[in-house]
């Protein structure tokens, strides 16, 4: 195989884009596989995920591309402004490249996988599929927000991450200014978790105009609606007449983001397979958090049906180069993990049309029970003060390394009097829940205006008390008013085991991962000041309070 590095691509615009094109000695023609990224084309992490190498050896002209105003290509760097129409450019080009068949498929995960909807919402004639992994659809539900809290724990670290590019560039030709500019950037991302994160007001963060580097928050997002719609994927993926392989994760940020991507294509009808494993964003071997999964849960055995990379590049050969494509095993239309009994199993549809909606019912004593409450079981109470947040401990998410994802004991977290516990008696056998989970708390507060944080747990025989998954609500509230607050805990795959409980945690804040709610109801990119709040929740007979989970019968 030959590289040739940063090959330019001309954009509509004049613009240059540079990519390293890996291709096969022998003269082909050859598949293209297409990949475009911010990260920098020759990140050595990066590129052993991409392995542009393995894929050429496979018979492919793989292109991998800096974005605009990123590394080696060209232009203003703007994240996801440009990637409609340096897509559809670029699709175009890297099917003319010498050796080409003329058929272009993408691939690639986050960031990535936007840039496959971005080019495909464009419709470039020779885009014939993509396979898009860990990548959101409606950037307000995982991306710059959830439930209207702003994603604190991935703007900060992301920015932080773009940044450095951004000021290699500006101070290239003073690099006294340059190594100042880059200490100064590092020194706050050192700091993130004991500094950075605890920074006000949340909605303008003194850091992007510290540094001059890109804001990628949630306010810019309502300020500038035009800049986070180039991002937006929902709603629009009946737009691709496309193939589409989706891969995603359990714990990782963009969980529900992949589950709805798959779900709106084959609701319009597109060959579509999905792929949910035990993974977070950037770990997709068969340990996350505290639990161990088993080898099998990896990427690299995929319960014993072979490497998933293998079998990706299998699905995209047969959209790019159908005659050329050998006998193999094929993926079926969704391939989900089911945790708590670490099997893979192979399902028609997602969501299941077989999930049952269940109650389960907070009660009084702390209890958690299938039995509809009683009158006169009352309201639990609880102090939430935004100087002293609830830590953030494992999830689906992405942030600085001081705050891993997955599942982990909570201990320390329901230990904590701003939190409530809520618990089932141990299980007579096995419950599965797959499907997506919500909380209805019937709450209230003393505050203008709160944050409603609910997890579901699972607790094993010997007390251990472990996160299957979480959401936030943020509501603005007449003090002193009982209101039902709804909050979407997302999707999961898990079987609580016989002799294991149920567990609900109840509090009102999850921090750095998400911001903080201030409790004063003011504006996020003015509000400094903050206020503890009195926070109350009901459960008897008029004022139910429950989690509804996906149950499939056994």
């Amino acid at each position: 195989m030959t590289i040739e590095h940063d090959v330019p691509a001309t954009m509509r615009d004049g613009v240059v884009l540079r990519a390293d094109v890996y291709r096969p000695s022998a003269e082909g023609p050859w598949p293209v596989l297409l990949t475009r990224l911010p990260y920098g084309k020759n990140q050595s992490l990066l590129a052993a995920v991409m392995d542009p190498v393995g894929k050429a050896r496979r018979g492919f002209i793989v292109v991998v591309q800096d974005t605009r105003g990123r590394f080696a290509s060209d232009g203003e760097w703007e994240p996801w402004t440009y990637e409609m129409d340096d897509g559809y450019d670029t699709v175009r080009w890297a099917a003319a490249l010498p050796g080409s068949n003329g058929a272009v498929g993408m691939f690639g995960g986050s960031y990535l996988g936007n840039t496959q909807w971005m080019a495909a919402l464009a419709k470039p004639p020779e885009l014939k599929a993509i396979s898009p992994m860990i990548t959101w659809s409606e950037p307000g539900d995982g991306l710059f927000a959830r439930g209207g809290a702003v994603e604190l724990g991935i703007t900060v670290a992301w920015s932080l991450m773009q940044g450095a590019d951004t000021l290699l560039r500006r101070h290239a030709d003073d690099p006294m200014a340059q190594g100042q500019a880059l200490m100064a950037l590092i020194g706050d991302t050192d700091a993130v978790a004991d500094t950075t994160y605890w920074e006000l007001p949340t909605g303008h963060l003194p850091l992007f105009e510290r540094h001059g580097i890109a804001e990628l928050g949630f306010e810019r997002s309502l300020r500038e609606p035009e800049w986070s719609a180039a991002c937006r994927v929902a709603g629009r993926q009946a737009e691709v007449d496309l193939p589409s392989l989706h891969t995603g994760g359990w714990y990782d940020i963009f969980c529900q983001g992949t589950l709805d991507n798959f779900t709106a294509m084959q609701a319009a009808g597109r060959p579509a397979k999905l792929v949910m494993g035990p993974w977070s964003h950037t770990g997709q071997m068969g340990y996350l958090g505290d639990v161990n999964f088993g080898l099998a849960a990896s990427t690299e055995l995929l319960g014993f049906r072979g490497r998933f990379a293998d079998l990706e590049l299998g699905w995209l050969r047969q959209w790019l180069a159908p005659e050329d494509s050998p006998l193999q095993p094929e993926l079926p239309p969704v391939l989900l993990f089911v945790m708590g009994i670490n099997q893979w199993r192979e399902e028609q549809e997602w969501p299941l049309a077989r999930a049952v909606d269940t109650d389960l019912f907070l009660r009084s004593g702390d209890r958690l029970a299938f039995a509809v409450p009683e009158a006169g079981e009352g309201t639990d109470s609880f102090t939430y003060d935004p100087a002293d947040p609830v830590p953030t401990t494992g999830g689906a998410l992405l942030m600085s390394n001081e705050f891993p994802p997955g599942p982990f004991d909570q201990a320390k977290v329901e230990a904590r009097p701003d939190v409530l516990v809520y618990t089932t008696d141990p299980l007579a056998e096995d419950l599965e829940v797959t499907g997506r989970v919500r909380a209805h708390l019937t709450a209230a507060t003393d505050a203008p205006a709160t944050d409603w944080v609910v997890r579901l747990c699972d607790v094993d025989p010997s007390g251990v008390s472990r996160n299957i998954v979480d959401g936030i609500v943020r509501a603005v509230a007449t003090p002193g008013e009982f209101t039902e607050q709804v909050v979407d805990l997302w999707s999961t795959s898990h079987v609580f085991r016989a002799g294991h409980r149920i567990r609900v945690q109840v509090t009102s804040s999850n921090f750095p991962r998400w911001d903080r709610n201030l409790n004063t109801g003011e504006p996020i990119d003015q509000g400094t000041q903050s206020r503890p709040a009195h926070q109350e929740i009901a459960h008897d007979t008029a004022r139910p309070s429950r989690i509804v989970l996906p149950v499939i019968p056994a």
